[in-house]
């Protein structure tokens, strides 16, 4: 299980998510980080995210470009879900999982109460109206210019919350109620959701004060909470003017006076929950202040009805964003099945009609019908074959296997591998090797896939022509400390428009004959490297891969 997720928002792995499994991880452009970044303005080793004590701190390795948070430079800085990290010109969104030492039950913690008593409400001492704009307009005119700017501060801050971006609908509302807990002196609260199916409401979330010794269960008085939800009414509640005790009230010197608020959370469609937020005034401070009167009031309820709103409308929109995405995603793995479905449908029908020859072959004791029967079924089984280590291939996230090897060994038998294909398509299949390639280590089988592909698509692109050639380099630029291997031929090139969708998954130039991945993957393979794909090319003359790496040279000793 991840403790933490880091997605690319913005940049050329836009859409990356990245999980952190490990209580170190490197974020740069290097293949030795955790966190490769491919984007040309990070450093190698750019920066590193440590997990300690429960918290996340970024710590930026003296990089060129520096590292920013939320806009802002730094050079150690402790994170938070919703921070926004810039290195370069890529931005990722920071989300921390709750461990499951921070993770309790907030039914422990919160306890819906039946009261025996018929009437609880009679201890409601103030309402107020999500739907009276006088509501709103009173926490402008009633409560002095000072409290004003803070109601208005207050939420701000909320409404900044809701829209800030987090990975539940728990942890906004969390930080939600920390900040009005805050706000109003309030001892703890909680947010009670209501299930959209059943219209039961359960507690959600469960704060207390900073600093407050660790509190009993929270009791929550539901004909409480019942009355707000049905009546759509914030209400100010106190145990103290209902309480016959009190006068002159030993009693409740003893145990304080308990008061609480609870505001709907009403949305633009539908109650979406409540929130409860409670406080008890200690018996030395009645002694002390000498007057019973409660520590809420009026203008307090008006602002927290206020932040039951801006919660409600957060979680209506939560709840639409989720739905959004899973109808995207759901839409996506339906594409994905109806692509997949028709090349493997067209593999198959390849297969049956080897089949075919075959088995009339054996009828009529005809060996080279048979021969050329297996051979359709053999070139069918190796697409099919292609096709599967593909999608295994980019369908997950991997560290390259990185070994000591022979780059020119490894592409040579690519090239060997592809000379039987290259003649039967009656196209000139060179390879170059590069005399200055010096040893190193890469994932040979990674490369050897990524080569592939772009080879084979070279040879699909010029089959037909005259003259046909495809022609493989390989070299090392010991200026830059790259490795490229360069792929060229001279088929009809690619047009303009579609250089910039090439390498995206299920993209193809090649109608029916191709699967749209190849390209995907070896993209895939050669980033896992620390490296890039450049494609020049030339409409009616042909166009030239090439792929580049920083070179990963042996460990010494090796």
């Amino acid at each position: 299980m991840s403790q933490a997720t880091l997605l690319v928002i913005q940049g050329v792995d836009q859409g990356t998510r990245f999980e952190i499994e490990s209580d170190e991880v490197g974020l740069g452009r290097g293949v030795h980080n955790s966190i490769r970044i491919h984007d040309t303005e990070v450093s190698r080793a750019h920066a590193k995210l440590v997990h300690k004590s429960g918290r996340f701190q970024l710590h930026d390795l003296n990089s060129s470009n520096g590292t920013y948070v939320n806009g802002s430079q730094i050079n150690t800085r402790d994170l938070v879900t919703g921070d926004e990290i810039q290195i370069g010109r890529t931005v990722m969104r920071f989300t921390a999982d709750l461990s499951r030492n921070e993770q309790v039950m907030v039914a422990d913690q919160v306890a819906l109460l039946a009261e025996p008593e018929p009437d609880h409400t009679a201890n409601i001492v103030g309402q107020a109206s999500p739907h009276d704009d006088r509501t709103f307009a009173r926490l402008a005119t009633e409560s002095g210019r000072a409290q004003t700017v803070a109601n208005l501060q207050v939420l701000y801050r909320i409404s900044e919350e809701a829209v800030r971006p987090s990975n539940s609908v728990e942890q906004m509302l969390g930080r939600i109620l920390e900040l009005t807990i805050e706000v109003t002196g309030a001892d703890r609260g909680c947010i009670l959701l209501r299930d959209p199916q059943t219209h039961e409401v359960s507690p959600q979330v469960f704060r207390h004060r900073a600093g407050l010794r660790a509190p009993d269960r929270m009791g929550v008085s539901r004909s409480i909470v019942d009355y707000v939800l049905k009546s759509a009414q914030g209400v100010r509640t106190s145990d103290a003017r209902a309480d016959s005790r009190f006068v002159p009230g030993q009693s409740i010197l003893e145990g304080g006076i308990r008061e609480a608020i609870c505001a709907p959370m009403q949305g633009r469609y539908d109650l979406q929950g409540a929130i409860y937020i409670d406080i008890t005034t200690s018996p030395e401070r009645i002694l002390l202040e000498n007057s019973p009167a409660g520590r809420f009031n009026e203008d307090l309820l008006r602002l927290v009805v206020a932040i039951a709103r801006q919660s409600a409308l957060a979680v209506e929109d939560n709840r639409y964003q989720l739905a959004l995405v899973k109808a995207e995603r759901l839409a996506a793995v339906g594409q994905t099945i109806a692509i997949l479905s028709h090349h493997i449908k067209n593999i198959l029908q390849g297969v049956r009609g080897g089949s075919y020859l075959i088995d009339l072959g054996l009828k009529d004791h005809n060996e080279d019908l048979v021969r050329k029967g297996w051979s359709i079924v053999e070139k069918n089984q190796e697409k099919i074959y292609q096709l599967v280590m593909d999608m295994l291939t980019f369908g997950k996230e991997r560290q390259p296997k990185l070994s000591p090897a022979d780059l020119n060994a490894t592409v040579g038998d690519i090239c060997e591998l592809l000379m039987a294909r290259a003649a039967e398509l009656k196209v000139a299949l060179n390879f170059v090797p590069g005399a200055t390639v010096p040893p190193m280590c890469i994932d040979a089988e990674g490369i050897h896939r990524a080569v592939l592909n772009i080879v084979g698509n070279a040879l699909d692109a010029v089959e037909g022509r005259d003259s046909a050639e495809v022609r493989v380099t390989t070299g090392y630029d010991p200026e830059t400390s790259l490795v490229t291997v360069s792929v060229a031929d001279n088929g009809p090139g690619i047009a303009p428009e579609h250089l910039p969708q090439i390498f995206n998954i299920f993209e193809s130039t090649k109608g029916a004959r191709g699967t749209g991945i190849g390209l995907a993957v070896s993209l895939k393979i050669v980033r896992e490297h620390g490296g890039d794909i450049h494609v020049e090319s030339t409409l009616g003359a042909g166009a030239t891969f090439t792929l580049e790496w920083p070179l990963i040279e042996e460990p010494s000793g090796s």
